[in-house]
């Protein structure tokens, strides 16, 4: 008859037990979890997402002359250091010639949509290690393969055709004497024509690239490369 009475009082205590056991599991996880979410506080980061610790330009040598170069115009990550390098591409808005803004993210769907008008001037910048002057190129190698007639396009500016078969074919060579300008471009065709202007200083080539259609203030663009061109050389001895 004791049986029952054993029983219950045996399943009363396991009871308690598992519940006194159960309390101190349940405070340990949530001090565990007050630890965690104090430590994530004080090791999350305070910078700004727009905030940056890159300089905002960079001392680069390229075939021994120094440029200053606007770190956020450079287009390649790994070109974005200090010291020698061979060759550094960078892009500038036109007309501000400041660096551009980021690119807005484009997934396949939307790239028709979002395509716009290139609003800005790309730079290379070489070591020649001695290959021809441009100026020399245009002096020397480009009369043998333009045709004869040159056409006057707007006051200042004139233009001569290459002709058919040569290696630059489809291509016309635009000139202009104040202010300086000289320039390589294709033909409006599938793609909108481009222009490519060179000029060289002191061990390094810079390559200027863009839109044909600017030609239409062929002045704003010519100076604009002499500014870039200015801004971008280092100290000089």
């Amino acid at each position: 008859m004791t049986f029952f009475p054993t029983a219950q009082y045996i399943a009363r205590g396991s009871r308690k037990r598992r519940r006194s056991h159960i309390v101190p599991i349940m405070l340990g996880c949530a001090l565990t979890a007050g630890a965690i979410v104090l430590i994530a506080y004080l090791l999350w980061p305070t910078w700004g997402a727009g905030a940056s610790s890159s300089p905002a330009r960079l001392p680069v040598s390229i075939g021994a002359t120094v440029f200053n170069v606007p770190t956020a115009a450079i287009r390649m990550k790994i070109q974005r250091h200090s010291g020698p390098q061979e060759r550094v591409d960078l892009s500038f808005a036109f007309p501000s010639l400041e660096p551009p803004d980021a690119p807005k993210h484009v997934s396949a769907d939307t790239v028709e949509e979002t395509m716009q008008p290139i609003d800005r001037i790309f730079l290379s910048i070489a070591a020649h290690h001695d290959a021809l002057a441009p100026d020399t190129r245009v002096r020397t190698i480009y009369p043998r393969y333009l045709e004869q007639a040159s056409t006057l396009v707007q006051d200042g500016l004139t233009m001569r055709a290459f002709r058919d078969g040569t290696p630059y074919s489809n291509e016309d060579l635009f000139f202009a004497n104040s202010p300086n300008l000289s320039a390589r471009c294709t033909r409006d065709a599938a793609t909108p024509g481009m222009c490519l202007s060179e000029r060289r200083i002191d061990a390094a080539d810079l390559t200027f690239r863009f839109p044909r259609s600017w030609l239409a203030q062929w002045r704003g663009v010519a100076n604009a490369m002499d500014r870039l061109t200015a801004q971008l050389q280092g100290p000089r001895g």
